[in-house]
């Protein structure tokens, strides 16, 4: 027993004599160095440097866990930056080491208030009241505190009659006093969610994930409401924050499946949108609205997005079924009725292209892409009215080189004034012939045929360099039948 005692002596002695450099280097600073933190607390403090402060006061409470003073002075720079739940623990340290230090019991019961503690809060102001009776700034506060206690009473009950607009009206006040209180914050946005606002729900959501340690709740809820809304990756981004606050949540691990595969479909279409790959972009679509065909919003965007692409892919009928599908969905968009005219230009259908367009600009009236639209819509509509190749030729807009060139052998061999005898049908069918051969010339020609599906005609004499009429104006050479043909027309360059 003897040689126990002795060595556990000896283990203490050497527990002691261990600890006391460690205990020396961090609690036994000496009484200049911890009034030099201070005094550079202060001074970071005041000129807004608060880190480099907080760093500072650090060190003077390691320094000195005994000074109330010391810890006050943290808690007004965790106040200043802003951390409440931090400023409450050394608050609370120093009211402990000095019970009657009314302006750290204040401080709390301000802070106390702000959190919609209220019977937390009235009891510092009480005890500041009960030093200083004629404390003005406690006695003001212990009424708002019985306020507050009142409208929170109210404000439940008005919930649970179902009557939200009242109880939204009554938060207002409440969130004013305690605007650090995740509960109220909780109980309107859901009051905005019954009322169908989730904007303003998201609104009052939000800083609730930062009132509360672990509200997985509350991103679980910012999730749905974010993807109800469309915006998947914000969606995503909070439910990520869920389960990160436990990987193990499974409402937050099954709205997560959902929600990932839907945004790499969507954002998968939109990148083969960007490397104009329009039929996989289509086909992308068309699987998100299987992975999601509830939520609307994703519905009538697939339908926008498949529109264009039918736009690009120049399948035209498919295009204006599906684009004013899409506009049955969503009148006021703007894009929508972009694509749907370019899909009439498209289908010669010119009037209806420039009033798609009209109504585009009502909705969207900066859009440079618009206006553009629309002035090439009007353009094609006037030229349509004087001479439109395309029509002249029976081709589609979309025709391509052999189409036009087949089309123009077929009309020009009907046409071709040797097979007319009367004076009079002969001049009709020069006239005739002549617009086929220049339907012909233009639309065989990439440079051209740009020019006239920009609505720009390249053979009006009014837009040749040194005006002139008749066919004088038409730069180009001409032999209808190509060798071996018995009818030449010559077209000469002014």
């Amino acid at each position: 027993v003897q040689r126990q005692h002795r060595e556990l002596v000896g283990v203490l002695v050497w527990f002691q004599l261990l600890c006391v450099p460690v205990v020396a280097g961090v609690l036994g600073a000496t009484h200049a160095e911890i009034e030099h933190h201070l005094e550079m607390g202060r001074k970071l403090l005041a000129a807004g440097q608060l880190a480099e402060a907080l760093s500072h006061y650090h060190s003077a409470v390691d320094g000195d866990s005994k000074n109330y003073l010391t810890f006050y002075k943290r808690a007004a720079v965790f106040l200043a930056m802003g951390r409440s739940k931090s400023a409450l623990p050394d608050l609370s340290r120093a009211i402990q080491l000095k019970p009657d230090f009314l302006a750290a019991r204040l401080q709390r019961g301000n802070i106390l208030l702000k959190q919609g503690l209220t019977q937390e809060a009235r009891d510092d102001f009480q005890a500041v009241l009960q030093r200083s009776p004629d404390h003005e700034e406690a006695r003001e506060q212990l009424v708002r505190a019985t306020e507050l206690e009142e409208l929170q009473e109210e404000a439940h009950a008005t919930y649970h009659r179902g009557d939200y607009s009242t109880t939204v009206n009554v938060l207002e006040r409440v969130i004013e006093i305690s605007p650090w209180d995740p509960e109220s914050r909780e109980l309107r946005a859901d009051c905005y969610i019954r009322m169908g606002d989730p904007r303003k729900a998201i609104q009052d959501l939000t800083p609730t994930t930062r009132l509360r340690n672990d509200n997985r709740a509350a991103f679980l809820k910012l999730g749905r409401l974010h993807y109800d809304l469309g915006e998947h990756h914000e969606s995503l981004s909070h439910v990520r924050e869920c389960l990160r606050l436990d990987q193990d949540d499974k409402e937050c691990f099954s709205l997560y499946k959902q929600v990932k595969k839907l945004s790499k479909q969507l954002d998968s279409a939109e990148e083969l949108i960007q490397e104009e790959r329009y039929q996989d972009a289509i086909d992308k679509y068309e699987s998100a609205t299987k992975t999601e065909p509830s939520v609307q919003f994703y519905t009538n965007l697939a339908t926008e997005r498949i529109c264009f692409c039918l736009v690009k892919l120049k399948r035209v009928v498919e295009a204006i079924d599906t684009c004013s599908e899409a506009h049955q969905r969503d009148p006021h968009n703007a894009n929508i009725l972009r694509d749907r005219a370019e899909a009439y230009i498209l289908n010669q259908d010119y009037e209806k292209a420039v009033e798609d367009y009209q109504e585009a600009r009502e909705f969207n009236s900066d859009s440079i892409e618009i206006k553009e639209g629309l002035e090439r819509a009007q353009k094609l509509l006037k030229i349509s009215r004087k001479r439109d190749y395309y029509k002249i030729l029976g081709v589609s807009r979309v025709a391509n080189k052999q189409e036009i060139i087949k089309a123009y052998r077929k009309l020009a061999q009907q046409w071709h004034p040797d097979n007319f005898q009367v004076e009079s049908e002969k001049k009709e069918a020069e006239k005739k012939f002549i617009e086929i051969a220049s339907a012909k010339e233009v639309l065989t020609n990439p440079e051209l045929r740009e020019k006239f599906d920009a609505g720009e005609d390249p053979l009006d004499p009014e837009n040749q360099q040194g005006g002139g009429g008749g066919h004088q104006g038409w730069p180009f050479h001409f032999d209808p039948f190509g060798s071996g043909g018995s009818f030449h027309f010559k077209f000469e360059h002014n």
